[in-house]
């Protein structure tokens, strides 16, 4: 098992632990998805281009867990709609 089907199935459970599924509609999850992302975006909002590259630990930290929190909506989407990410990724480098 790959580390992404291992971390699918850590999603899984823990959805599962708490009754989730009824929830995770492809509608949901891609809205808590962009919901994630403008939380990732307010830390750069209003830095430079520099400052954005030279983030303090704290922020960088902070920074790391919104990209988990968009990591697990993206890796939970593409499981209810039974889509490889990783796949559909080298596809569209392909197209790219």
């Amino acid at each position: 098992m790959s580390e992404f089907d291992a971390l699918k199935e850590k999603i899984r459970k823990f959805v599962a632990d708490r009754d989730w599924d009824q929830y995770h509609t492809p509608k949901n999850l891609s809205m808590a998805l962009i919901a994630e992302c403008g939380e990732l975006v307010e830390h750069f909002q209003w830095l430079t281009a520099e400052q954005s590259a030279q983030l303090n630990a704290t922020t960088k930290r902070a920074v790391g867990e919104e990209i988990a929190d968009v990591l697990l909506y993206l890796t939970r989407l593409a499981d209810v709609l039974d889509i490889d990410p990783l796949a559909a990724a080298e596809r569209k480098i392909k197209i790219n």
